[in-house]
């Protein structure tokens, strides 16, 4: 007996090496530091992929068993790896989009904006649109002498494009500025008729001046009146848009993408897209419930989960409670501190909220809504908490969402954790917009309830990360510094805007990895590195967790692993 025994042994050891010759991993990633965001297994020195899936995460000894000569293997070179980002809410095409028009964030001031205008009209046909987006008066090192509601007026524009229409939106998607040429296609009276306010909308403002003539400026709903009569897309341009998104988010270490609003056309598009195999990053869409036609589709036929090999899931409904912020949409409790009398927009009836909150639970779909302000954030928890009273079976893992919660009142703050809300915001909201939001809401305002990411956090809420792109540029980690810092992307002030708020680099690598994929119901397959989940990954030239802080911002991602294979590698 005891002389077979080193026999059995030695058959057993074979035997494990035969299966293992037999199923070799196609990639493995070694020799790096790699930060899992399993609690279980924090670390790991080496990963094994085979097809889509990660089959093994633990030390560079024991990953050797996997290599075999098919196998492809990436020496990490002491770089970082992480799971793959995951956009936690930003607008897919407009991403891409953004790249095919004027491309207004890092201007500095209106003459600059006007001078792009000019260049693009040189090389315009007539009649043909200009379009763009990203301008941001606030944000401007200097203003134009005429301001009106602290926006600036069209001349400049009308000017330089005389005989093309110019349509640019705001940063924040939630205004517009266009030229003459725009609003007389537009139909946009130049004086107000006699006890009438010609081309006012609900939930919508057409700015004008003390003599009832339009500047140019539309906010929230109004902005409707100028883009109805802006030519649409192609579908060659759609396809063009999406294929640019995908360049600007495997650059960027993403390989997951909350699309927050989509339309029935670009539901047909992102199907083709993932019948086709064409999709290079996953997509989690939500449908816009602007669409009450595209919703009741939705509701006969049900969620469509992990299309074309989980690069595509539609099963919730993204929602507009109010405006922004920096146009002074936002839907506030209390007056702006920098205009009297304005509390901003409520964009969508609270009615309708309350509805399609129903509506969600009754028939499976998932409910995000846009809130700002602390009266539309307010708004949308009482309109959660009543659907959730009326369905508590259906509610039971709900996962609601609120877009933004940028400003909400301290005695909202706890409902979000106690009601099972998801906080989606973007962090690199408040570094772009915490030095001139204080003038919008005052110090106190902001400290009680503005970018509150730890009360937030200790309430049990789940915060998801994010950008907005294109209201920011998509870049996760200047979101990620954000989160850790409070400052500005220019490292300002010192110590931070209300550092208390903050997140550790572990909370905040969570925000855009395991959070966000809890945000989309698919932590089960994604947002950690473990066995069996998708092998999608971010490579970074530097140590996120480690490096001085303000070092963050200088860090390159060198590749992105999309579904087991390279999706991108930096020069």
């Amino acid at each position: 007996m005891l002389r077979t025994l080193p026999c059995l042994l030695l058959s057993v050891l074979l035997f494990n090496l035969s299966c293992q010759q037999q199923n070799p991993a196609d990639l493995v990633i070694h020799n790096g530091v790699i930060y899992t965001v399993n609690d279980a297994q924090p670390q790991a020195e080496a990963v094994a992929v085979v097809g889509s899936k990660i089959a093994f995460v633990g030390s560079a000894a024991e990953v050797k068993n996997w290599i075999g000569e098919e196998t492809k293997v990436l020496d990490l070179e002491g770089k970082t790896m992480t799971p793959g980002f995951i956009e936690g809410h930003a607008h897919f095409l407009g991403v891409g989009e953004n790249k095919m028009s004027l491309d207004l964030l890092a201007v500095r001031s209106f003459e600059e904006v006007a001078a792009m205008v000019a260049e693009a009209a040189e090389k315009a046909r007539p009649g043909v649109w200009i379009t763009g987006r990203g301008w941001h008066q606030d944000k401007w090192d200097s203003l134009p002498g005429e301001m009106i509601q602290g926006f600036p007026t069209h001349d400049l524009l009308s000017e330089a494009a005389p005989d093309n229409p110019v349509y640019l939106r705001h940063a924040s998607g939630h205004a517009a500025i266009a030229n003459q040429k725009a609003m007389d296609l537009a139909g946009i009276a130049n004086i107000k008729q006699e006890g009438a306010q010609i081309g006012q909308v609900a939930g919508g403002e057409v700015f004008r001046d003390e003599l009832g003539n339009p500047t140019g400026v539309f906010n929230e709903n109004a902005m409707g009146l100028v883009t109805q009569h802006i030519p649409t897309r192609t579908l060659e341009g759609y396809i063009r848009a999406a294929e640019l998104a995908m360049e600007e988010c495997l650059m960027h270490g993403i390989t997951s993408f909350h699309d927050a609003g989509i339309t029935q056309d670009v539901v047909q598009l992102y199907k083709q897209l993932a019948e086709e195999g064409k999709l290079k990053v996953r997509l989690y869409a939500m449908l816009s419930g602007r669409d009450s036609t595209l919703l009741k589709q939705y509701y006969e036929s049900g969620p469509e989960i992990g299309l074309g090999n989980n690069f595509l899931t539609i099963r919730s409904i993204k929602l507009y409670t109010d405006g922004a912020l920096g146009s002074r949409g936002a839907w506030l409790l209390e007056e702006y501190a920098d205009m009297p009398g304005q509390f901003g927009h409520e964009t969508t009836p609270v009615p309708v909220i309350g509805k399609i909150a129903n509506q969600g639970l009754q028939y499976g779909f998932q409910v995000c809504s846009h809130a700002i302000g602390d009266r539309a954030n307010r708004e949308v928890l009482d309109q959660y908490e009543a659907a959730i009273e009326q369905f508590p079976e259906k509610a039971k893992d709900h996962r609601y969402r609120i877009e933004h919660a940028q400003h909400i009142s301290a005695v909202d703050i706890p409902r979000f954790g106690e009601l099972g809300v998801i906080p989606a915001m973007q962090a690199v909201h408040m570094a772009s917009d915490r030095p001139w939001a204080i003038e919008r809401l005052g110090k106190e305002r902001i400290e009680e309830g503005a970018y509150v990411w730890r009360k937030l956090t200790d309430s049990g809420a789940i915060i998801v990360n994010g950008t907005d792109a294109p209201v920011e540029p998509i870049a996760p980690l200047a979101s990620f510094y954000a989160s850790v810092a409070r400052k500005t992307l220019k490292c300002e002030p010192e110590g931070g805007y209300e550092p208390g708020q903050r997140m550790s680099r572990e909370e905040a690598l969570k925000t855009y990895t395991w959070n966000a994929a809890y945000g989309a119901f698919e932590e089960d397959i994604k947002g950690s590195i473990e066995v069996g989940k998708l092998a999608d990954f971010a490579v970074f030239s530097q140590d996120i967790m480690q490096v001085p802080e303000d070092e963050i911002l200088t860090t390159e991602v060198d590749y992105t692993i999309v579904d087991g294979k390279v999706a991108y590698a930096r020069e």
